[in-house]
């Protein structure tokens, strides 16, 4: 029988026992409250024991009882064992992972879901300052004040790390991740990444002296060689054939310098003091004549464009990132291969596209397109006298423009480049004038108003 079942018997029991003695002294009721009685002070006995040894003795034998109490006293205590068994194997666990966090180089934060600071190692109170004394529940944002940090931490966009200088010692630059977790919770992880800082700046500065220092010996070179040119006809053919050949490898090495001069520029310098609001039919228009001029009619460029409103930024770094994606497709595509140019709206603000229906790109290649001097191809790249940095220069420049590079290709099926930028990004434009007549158009080499290109059916 179980112990409910027995408690209920022995209470009726007790009660049927209370009623009989009452009946042989002429009162069953006042037998049957005694009876009753005697079973709820037995009850509040047990009550007050259970109280005594969850308050006082939790982790002592449990009382003595029997029937229902002994095996709620029972239940009770292998209950708590269990508890205090999984508490122990957490704790153990907990305090392996905090051993572990201490030896860790990089910085560990722990945070609450309002982002206050609820655990730091001791790597994190040499870096970011932080002291268990003072600072313990404050907000992270308190304590690292810098306004990038502050931003960043709100964006909840944490897919890439953000690198600052050290709150307590500006000749150290860490690398901040912030993970989500749990409860909304957040784990703040920094590491210091200040030689690798250095190294990168020595890189970017070798590059850029180096290149500059390159200019005007290729410069000299490319002058002398022009002057031969002029007289070739005097010099033996095969002279006249290497003398070509000089010029051509002079004029790329020049291309290169160029570039990566560019590239340095981009990679130091902050920009944004030449953004402006640029017209982009204007500007494309003139992009599309480039590239037609390159392709000397062999592929066919059209130019779409479907949002109306202007892109805030730099024109000439602007220009020059759209100049290499579409002198890429010029170069990198067949003749008779259509190319297609296009601004247009985009779920995230706008964004321009230059798409070809030439040879396409293995996927396996796509992540690795913008990486310097990387080529899907070597022997058709040199071919095309590209310097393999334009996409470098492409990614350089979106990234100062808050914009994103997507490319989308496939062999056989050609290749899309969008290079999509954000509503922030976006202007109105002024309304412009009535266009001129064509009696009226300039004669000079610049798009007037008149042969602006027509979107493509």
């Amino acid at each position: 029988m179980r112990p409910w079942s027995r408690e209920v018997w022995r209470i009726g029991l007790l009660g049927a026992a209370g009623s009989l003695v009452g009946w042989l002294f002429s009162a069953p009721g006042l037998g049957l409250a005694v009876g009753l009685a005697a079973c709820l002070a037995y009850h509040l006995r047990q009550l007050h024991a259970l109280r005594n040894w969850l308050i006082r003795r939790p982790h002592d034998e449990p009382p003595a009882a029997a029937g229902l109490w002994g095996d709620l006293f029972d239940r009770l205590y292998r209950y708590q064992k269990g508890q205090r068994h999984t508490q122990g194997r957490l704790q153990a666990t907990l305090k392996r992972i905090q051993e572990s966090s201490e030896a860790m180089r990089d910085s560990v934060v722990m945070l609450d879901p309002h982002g206050d600071l609820e655990w730091w190692n001791s790597a994190a109170e040499a870096m970011l300052g932080l002291e268990p004394a003072h600072d313990r529940g404050q907000h992270i944002t308190n304590l690292i004040r810098d306004p990038r940090f502050v931003a960043y931490f709100n964006a909840r966009a944490y897919r890439e790390p953000l690198t600052l200088t050290s709150p307590v010692d500006e000749r150290r630059v860490l690398q901040f991740q912030i993970t989500l977790y749990g409860d909304d919770e957040r784990l703040v992880m920094a590491r210091d990444i200040t030689r690798l800082h250095r190294l990168e700046e020595m890189r970017r500065d070798f590059v850029a002296n180096v290149s500059h220092e390159l200019r005007t010996p290729l410069t000299v070179l490319a002058g002398y060689l022009e002057t031969y040119a002029d007289t070739a006809e005097l010099l033996p053919p095969r002279l006249a054939k290497g003398l070509g050949r000089m010029q051509e490898q002079t004029a790329r090495m020049q291309n290169l310098v160029n570039d990566l001069l560019l590239l340095s520029r981009l990679e130091i310098d902050q920009g944004g003091e030449d953004h402006l609001a640029l017209a982009m039919p204007e500007l494309l228009a003139r992009i599309q004549r480039d590239g037609e001029a390159l392709s000397a009619g062999r592929q066919r460029i059209t130019l779409s464009i479907s949002e109306p409103r202007g892109l805030l930024g730099s024109e000439q770094e602007i220009h020059s990132a759209l100049s290499n994606l579409l002198f890429n497709a010029v170069r990198y595509t067949g003749e008779g291969c259509r190319i297609e140019l296009r601004w247009r709206p985009h779920p995230l603000g706008a964004c321009l596209e230059v798409e070809d229906n030439g040879e396409g790109i293995d996927p396996i290649h796509l992540p690795r397109l913008t990486e310097r001097f990387y080529r899907v191809d070597k022997g058709r790249s040199n071919a095309t006298g590209g310097t393999g940095l334009g996409l470098a220069i492409v990614k350089h420049v979106l990234l100062r423009h808050d914009a994103s590079l997507e490319i989308e290709s496939h062999p056989g099926q050609g290749a899309l480049f969008r290079c999509v930028f954000p509503a922030a990004r976006l202007v109105a434009l002024p309304a412009t004038p009535p266009a001129p007549t064509a009696a009226l158009a300039p004669a000079s080499g610049t798009l007037s108003p008149s042969a602006t290109p027509t979107r493509p059916d």
